[in-house]
């Protein structure tokens, strides 16, 4: 008996999802897209029925302006993520020689630490009340802690605020893919790749702070310099000089986010909660601003069915059952499950691939130059800064073979062996102009491989565990950076050992790329 009724739900349930989908082709009157990557998946007729509606608005709305101040100021929260990271890297080395800490890799784990539960705490307060607060609020969090940072008296003070900057950051980054993709018309979906250029910009901000203020204000080394004066805060403002100038920085980006994009909820974060009208709101609105057409009505949505937010929230919105919920809900069917696991596997292996050689190629740079005869400052600095410049144009021709037949899996794949030549090509280097060239070339290619992760991430999730599941991915990664920190205490970032690694670890990465359940390429995300 019990089977018996079993089957007859079954039947029931797949009756009912037939019924809607025939009655939303019926009523979709302006199917302009492609079908959503997941619409095979059927985790909820009725969901899946709205966000074709909402998906067939935003195509019909189009590309306006308003993409493009997204596509800034949401990529800015980029630059941020790197800035801080490389920045706290940057200065550490200084810093170290005015407080001589006991653990000189403590700045690297305070950063990733708070990069860990900023990427956890914004991704899951993103999918509990919205991406507009967590979106605002973040950015603002880094810049003050950041400008803190540079006023620190002690070592342990910069480690906390560091970790409290990176708390900010890390959740920011979380949200920037999620927002910018939850208006993007699906023609230009390849652009959340092209928005990872960003990245490259904080590198090279990084760069040109660190070349600007350390070699001009800064104590000397007596491992290379033995008459050197004692280190103190007066002949060693340099250091403090970038905390303060990024912290202004990212402070000013902030409040232009608040008060240039004036967000809007997003609207399939709308339609996840079940506000239909607030959803077809948003996006009126947009049409009539950019005097753009928008057929979608709320009779429309309405006529889809209702949603069940039980099921995505758990008994309760602010419990650990709606954590629950959000995690069970990436592993919906067997697919996503596969998906989201390679995802997050994904995220774990360039978590210690990428701090190993970027956040540790100022040691590397160093020892390097020391070798070919430039142990100077300044030629450090202006070597990392090229390397950095580099970086930007990765994530640009990411975005190019994305919106080819090549899709995202192909050109991570690419780009993760092509990562992989180079580093074991940058082991052989024997002169200084070969040395910038490999850094040079190696931040390039690595870059193609991030930088679409990065876009191809929240394209294949679910939107209304977009949030969550992108920030454990970066959970993920962050636990990693602070694993790399603790190999960088026992090992010496200034040998090749770290590069071999990291080669090593691109071949594994290019394979999970192939294998990748989901292609974006020509689909539109949920």
């Amino acid at each position: 008996m019990q089977t018996s009724s079993k089957t007859g739900n079954e039947h029931e349930k797949a009756q009912q999802q037939r019924d809607v989908e025939e009655q939303e082709t019926r009523r979709d009157d302006v199917s302009l897209g492609p079908g959503e990557i997941l619409q095979l998946e059927h985790t909820d007729a009725v969901l899946d029925a709205k966000m074709h509606l909402v998906n067939n608005a935003i195509d019909q709305i189009g590309f306006t302006s308003y993409h493009w101040q997204l596509f800034v100021l949401n990529g800015f929260g980029y630059a941020v993520d790197s800035l801080i990271l490389l920045i706290q890297s940057i200065v550490a080395a200084q810093a170290a020689l005015e407080f001589h800490p006991g653990y000189p890799n403590g700045l690297t784990i305070a950063a990733y630490v708070g990069m860990l539960v900023g990427a956890l705490f914004w991704g899951m307060t993103a999918d509990i009340v919205g991406r507009k607060i967590a979106f605002n609020v973040s950015l603002v969090v880094c810049s003050v802690f950041a400008i803190g940072a540079g006023a620190s008296p002690r070592w342990e003070v910069l480690g906390l605020f560091i970790c409290l900057s990176s708390f900010g950051a890390g959740g920011n980054l979380v949200l920037d893919t999620a927002v910018f993709l939850e208006f993007l018309p699906s023609k230009r979906q390849n652009m959340l790749t092209l928005m990872a250029a960003w990245w490259g910009i904080g590198q090279l901000i990084a760069g040109f702070l660190a070349w600007g203020f350390l070699p001009n204000f800064s104590c000397q080394d007596p491992a290379f310099f033995p008459d050197a004066a004692p280190c103190t805060k007066a002949n060693n403002q340099g250091w403090r000089y970038v905390w303060y100038t990024s912290g202004s920085l990212v402070f000013v980006m902030s409040i232009l986010r608040i008060t240039v994009i004036q967000l809007k909820e997003t609207p399939k974060f709308l339609v996840g909660e079940g506000r239909d009208a607030e959803c077809v709101e948003t996006l009126q609105f947009i049409a009539d601003k950019y005097k753009r057409q928008c057929s979608l009505t709320l009779e429309k949505m309405q006529a889809c069915g209702t949603t069940d937010t039980r099921a995505l929230q758990g008994k309760s919105k602010w419990g650990l059952g709606s954590v629950w919920a959000h995690c069970k809900g990436l592993y919906s069917t067997r697919r996503m499950g596969i998906s989201t696991t390679l995802i997050w596997l994904s995220w774990t292996l360039i978590g210690l691939a990428y701090p190993l050689f970027n956040v540790f190629l100022p040691a590397y740079l160093s020892s390097r130059g020391a070798a070919f005869g430039q142990p100077s400052q300044y030629m450090t600095w202006r070597n990392y800064t090229l390397a950095n410049f580099s970086g930007i144009w990765g994530p640009v021709l990411a975005g190019w073979m994305c919106g080819t037949r090549l899709g995202r899996k192909y050109t991570m794949a690419m780009g993760a062996l092509v990562t992989m030549v180079f580093f074991f090509a940058y082991t052989q280097v024997r002169t200084a102009d070969q040395n910038v060239a490999f850094t040079c070339v190696i931040n390039f290619c690595l870059n193609i491989y991030y930088g679409t992760l990065y876009a191809y991430t929240p394209e294949v999730l679910p939107s209304a565990h977009r949030g969550t599941g992108n920030g454990i991915a970066i959970g993920w990664n962050r636990i990693m950076g602070i694993v790399s920190a603790v190999i960088a205490t026992v090992a010496d970032t200034g040998t090749a050992v770290p590069i071999y690694i990291c080669a090593a670890l691109y071949v594994l990465m290019a394979g999970i790329a192939v294998v990748f359940p989901f292609e974006p390429y020509g689909r539109r995300s949920s």
